[in-house]
């Protein structure tokens, strides 16, 4: 998100040393002398908060918090008072504005404000992305959550392999939602008026797997991790797809088939007719940024299967949620929703113990992961998309003990 602070003083001299203490912050700044001059600034996906003076000449700060509230109620306003006007500025907090503070304020007390302001805004314009995804209506919006570009290359390649009848290799790691992705796929095929049937693979023999195809005729069979299918089924399964099953096959394996293949471990030819289609579900370590999105979700449906209110997520308990490393990914994410819901939010509570130093570190060490995944493991296009030089960067791979070739495809 843009940090962005409408600054409104009528005092030219204050607005514009705040402003510099703000740029030095690495804010942006958007000046104005008047609430008529900040008015076409106020809308309701400002990105960012509002930091007035209560006092001025013609509508003051207190008629601009109102029109402020009118046009969204969940914009920070942050007021700042003279000297005497501690008591307006309670009234102030009283009718909605974010905090205030007193004229003239250390940097240190404004920064402190602003960073809580803008963790809140986020919260609230990330929670209004998602809702505008669940509002689009196609299975992938609805069902496949996330903000990041991940997210959204994930939603159009499931779009781009769905219309088609071909068969549909799903891969990911454990825990990422590989038949979640699966079901889409099927809801957004020619055959979604037809059966969804999952079963895992492992176990299954041929016979079993004939009968499975008839109870998914005419709609779509997905087989849970396909690597564990016993040998004699793979060449049942071949010679299905090869004759034509009337049930498209989709397959989900968190395990590299390609390398099984390659080893004799997996049959080459079931592989390459099942490959033909593949989407690749990211983790959690490589968006970061959709932990709080996917974590309030899960959190709103752990809510009402337990028949409660839907509690209040902090910006502090989503650092800590971003902090960790999440290798049992979207089905680990769900466990903690569900024990944060019933007051159990252990996990986070660990993770808050750490210190500021090591949740920061854990964070960055995410962005880090985040980035190479975005660019294929390419460490150079990585660097430049963070804005850090090469040095820095690698310094920091080293660091934290990662590897760019993990993360390529």
């Amino acid at each position: 998100m843009i940090r962005t602070v409408l600054l409104v003083d009528d005092d030219a001299a204050v607005r514009e040393a705040l402003a510099q203490t703000l740029e030095l912050a690495d804010y942006s700044v958007v000046p104005a002398g008047s609430f008529v001059a900040a008015k076409d600034h106020i809308r309701d996906d400002f990105p960012g908060v509002i930091v007035s003076d209560i006092r001025m000449p013609g509508r003051d700060g207190f008629h601009l918090l109102s029109y402020a509230r009118e046009v969204d109620s969940e914009l920070p306003v942050v007021l700042l008072t003279g000297e005497g006007d501690i008591p307006m500025a309670v009234q102030a907090m009283g009718q909605g504005a974010f905090d205030f503070l007193e004229k003239p304020c250390a940097a240190a007390d404004l920064l402190a404000v602003l960073s809580r302001a803008f963790a809140a805004r986020s919260q609230v314009l990330d929670h209004r992305a998602a809702k505008r995804e669940l509002e689009k209506g196609d299975p992938a919006a609805r069902l496949l959550f996330g903000l990041s570009p991940q997210a959204d290359a994930l939603r159009n390649r499931v779009r781009s392999v769905a219309p088609t009848q071909a068969e549909v290799l799903v891969t990911g790691p454990p825990g990422s939602g590989i038949s979640k992705v699966a079901e889409v796929i099927h809801l957004m095929s020619p055959r979604a008026q037809g059966p969804f049937v999952k079963r895992p693979a492992s176990g299954l023999g041929a016979d079993a797997l004939q009968d499975i195809c008839k109870d998914a005729a005419a709609g779509s069979l997905f087989l849970d991790e396909v690597s564990a299918m016993p040998e004699a089924t793979q060449y049942a399964a071949l010679e299905m797809i090869e004759n034509g099953p009337g049930v498209r096959i989709i397959a989900g394996t968190t395990a590299d088939l390609a390398e099984m293949a390659a080893e004799g471990r997996f049959n080459a030819d079931l592989f390459y007719r099942l490959d033909v289609m593949r989407v690749r579900v990211p983790s959690l370590a490589e968006r970061p940024e959709d932990i709080p999105v996917i974590f309030r979700h899960y959190v709103a449906q752990a809510a009402e299967q337990a028949g409660i209110a839907i509690p209040d997520v902090s910006s502090e308990h989503l650092a800590s949620l971003m902090a960790r490393d999440w290798p049992g990914n979207a089905r680990s994410l769900m466990s903690a929703a569900m024990r944060f819901v019933l007051g159990m939010p252990e996990d986070v509570a660990a993770a808050a113990d750490l210190g500021l130093n090591e949740q920061m570190a854990r964070v960055e060490r995410s962005l880090l992961i985040a980035a190479l995944g975005r660019h294929n493991g390419r460490a150079s296009d990585a660097a430049k998309s963070l804005k850090l030089p090469r040095k820095t960067f690698y310094d920091k791979l080293a660091r934290y003990g990662i590897r760019p070739e993990d993360y390529r495809r």
